[in-house]
Formats: structure tokens, C-alpha cells, sequence
């Protein structure tokens, strides 16, 4: 289908997918990086060209921008989880593609690519913290990625599971949602707990950015979601111990 061969061009490697967790770190990291050299918050920067650097309006702005930002992370949260609710984490987070079936429930009735939809949001919503250069490097970075994150893993659903995942394609967007479901639900039931677990990172990122455009004071923001980042690591290692116990048994 042409679809799918047009995302093939777009494929991610292997090693790239195994790896997806600490690319996309490095992609966040290059963009703030890119403060030494701009030195202008793309927020500041929009500010400056409407209402002027020194406007009494300035703060209530960049509060509405931030606001805007967290509502973002805020949806990227929610849409990942529900999204592992019926995936389950310990999948979304293996280094190793899983293609053995294709779930068509929850957010999968409406868009094929919840989880991607959802890290392309944190892309956009973390970016406004950025310079402007570290904007367009976060998000478009980050989107591209994703892009060849889903050729990948398109490419080796349709090989797998052939026309039923060719027909789950037809009738199911990749990324936009559809309002209405797009498929019958097969009732497979969501696991809340372990969703809201796995994906308490991206919760982290929300309170984080939350905390920022109610404050402005970016320390408080860094703390939080350094300590999100931190409980996404350790438990993603003690996932992996789990998987290689569990194969060596």
C-alpha cells in the first residue's frame, strides 16, 4: 500500500529503536544546548515582537504561552497512558519491537500511533522552553524521529501480520485522530495501574511544566522532572532484569 511504502522510506534502524529513550533524550538535550548560542527564550522572543520587552503584560503573556505549553504535556500524558493501558508498559517500554499482534482498542480505534501522537505533543509543549533555535530543533527533531520510529514499526506490523494490519491501516489514521472509532472494539481490557506507572514520567514532565507557568522559576521545574527521568530509568532497568530472568528460566 502506499502508505506504508512511503513511511518504509522514512524507517528507522534497528539500533535506533532499541535506543528511542536515549535519542529522543539527545534531541531534547541538543535543543536546550543550543542556549549558548541563542540566548533568547523563543517565548521571550515572541513577547518582544508583539507587546514589547518591556511591557507591563509581558509576564501575564508568558504565563498564558507556559499555561498553553503544560494543557499540551498534559494531553501527551493522558493520550500515553490510555494508550498503555491497553498496550501495557512493559511493551511500550521494551527495547525490542513487538509485532506479534495488533491491538485495536482504546486510542488505537482512533489513531494507529498513540503513543508517537503523545511524545510529538511533549515535543511541542517542553519546546516553548527552549531558545528558538532549540524550538525548531525539539520539535521538528522530534517529529522526524517519530516519523521514522512509525515506518519502522509499520513496516514490520504490515510484514507480519499482513492484510489484517493492511485493513487496520485503511481504516484507522496514523497520527490525526479520528472523532469516531474507526474499528469494532475486540474488548480487551485496560490496565490503569501499570499505565499510569509506566507513563509517570510524562506526568512528571506536566507537573514540571506546570509548576513553570504558574512560578517562572525554572529550578523547581528541572527538579521535578529530574526526578521523573530518574524513576523512568530505574524502572526501565528493572523491567529489563525482569525480561532476562524471565527468558533465562
Amino acid at each position: 500500500m502506499a502508505e506504508n511504502q512511503a513511511s518504509g522510506l522514512l524507517s528507522a534502524t534497528d539500533f535506533e529503536f532499541r535506543h528511542r529513550f536515549w535519542l529522543i533524550g539527545a534531541i531534547f538535550g541538543a535543543g536546550f544546548w543550543l542556549y549558548a548560542f541563542d540566548h533568547v527564550n523563543v517565548v521571550q522572543w515572541v513577547i518582544d515582537r508583539t507587546v514589547g520587552e518591556e511591557s507591563s503584560r509581558g509576564a501575564a503573556i508568558a504565563r498564558g504561552f507556559f499555561t498553553f505549553s503544560a494543557l499540551l504535556t498534559l494531553c501527551a500524558a493522558m493520550i500515553r497512558t490510555w494508550a498503555a493501558a491497553y498496550l501495557r508498559s512493559d511493551v511500550v517500554q521494551d527495547p525490542n519491537l513487538r509485532v506479534e499482534t495488533i491491538v485495536a482498542d482504546g486510542p488505537y480505534r482512533h489513531v494507529r500511533n498513540p503513543l508517537y501522537l503523545g511524545s510529538i505533543l511533549l515535543g511541542l509543549g517542553f519546546a516553548f522552553l527552549a531558545s528558538r533555535t532549540g524550538f525548531v530543533v525539539i520539535f521538528c527533531g522530534l517529529t522526524i524521529f517519530c516519523l521514522r520510529l512509525i515506518g519502522l514499526e509499520e513496516s514490520r506490523l504490515e510484514r507480519e501480520q499482513g492484510e489484517r494490519y493492511r485493513e487496520f491501516c485503511r481504516r484507522v489514521p496514523r497520527l490525526i485522530p479520528a472523532l469516531m472509532p474507526r474499528v469494532a472494539a475486540s474488548g480487551l481490557k485496560p490496565e490503569w495501574g501499570q499505565a499510569f506507572l509506566g507513563e509517570s514520567f510524562m506526568w512528571g514532565f506536566f507537573v514540571g511544566i506546570a509548576a513553570f507557568a504558574i512560578t517562572l522559576k525554572i529550578v523547581l521545574t528541572w527538579i521535578i522532572i529530574g526526578f521523573a527521568m530518574l524513576f523512568y530509568i530505574v524502572r526501565s532497568y528493572v523491567l529489563q532484569a525482569r525480561r532476562k530472568a524471565a527468558k533465562a528460566s
